[in-house]
Parts: structure tokens; sequence; C-alpha cells
């Protein structure tokens, strides 16, 4: 299950994310070979027209087990502080010809509104 996390975003602003994946044994998750992706939206069954992706990469090295989350000012000035927004986090491994994917993160965003 994915850990919950509820986050601020501050309207029309640079936001970056730094995420520290551990193991049941609190050693780093060695994230050598994984993908990442996450995405937000006003709610889980929005369309996709109404998801906002962050750009989202596993640091180096991987071995660290950090993901890197970003949005620019661009796309945060598009949203709406009126709305309540949801995200999730995943990784995802390619091997044997299959893919497994975990959420790591999810939760709630909250977004105050800019006046400049």
């Amino acid at each position: 299950m994915a850990h919950y996390e509820d986050l601020t975003i501050d309207q029309g602003t640079d936001v970056a994310i730094d995420i520290y994946l551990v193991n049941k044994d609190n050693s780093k998750k060695d994230l050598t070979g994984y993908q990442a992706a996450a995405r937000m939206a006003t709610s889980y069954d929005a369309d996709s027209d109404d998801k906002i992706s962050f750009t989202a990469a596993v640091a180096s090295p991987a071995t660290d087990g950090i993901l890197n989350l970003s949005l620019t000012n661009a796309q945060t000035a598009l949203l709406n502080p009126k709305k309540r927004y949801v995200y999730d986090v995943e990784v995802s491994l390619d091997s044997d010809g299959s893919t497994t994917i975990e959420r790591v993160l999810q939760g709630l965003i909250t977004v105050t509104p800019s006046v400049t």
C-alpha cells in the first residue's frame, strides 16, 4: 500500500519535491532500472484532459532511492485554488518481458492562491 501524504502547492510557482524510498528494513530502495510517473487531477475519475503530469525522474545514483518530482510555474498558474486535487506517484520496472508497477505515494493537494 502506498504512503499517504497531503501536499500544498503555491499557485504560479515552480515546485520541486524529493521522495526518499526505503525498504521495509529501512535501507534505501535501489531504483536501478525503474521509471517514475506522477499525476494530479481534480478527481480520481477525471478525464485525461484534466490530469496534470509532474516531471518525474529517478535521481542519480539510483541506489540512493530518491525520486524527483517537479511542476513548472506555468503549470501551477493554471491550478484552481478553489478545487481539491488528488495525486499519486508510481514506479515501474520492466524485467523479463513484464512490467511491475508500484504506487509509492498518494494524497490530496491544496493550492494556495497567488495575488502577484
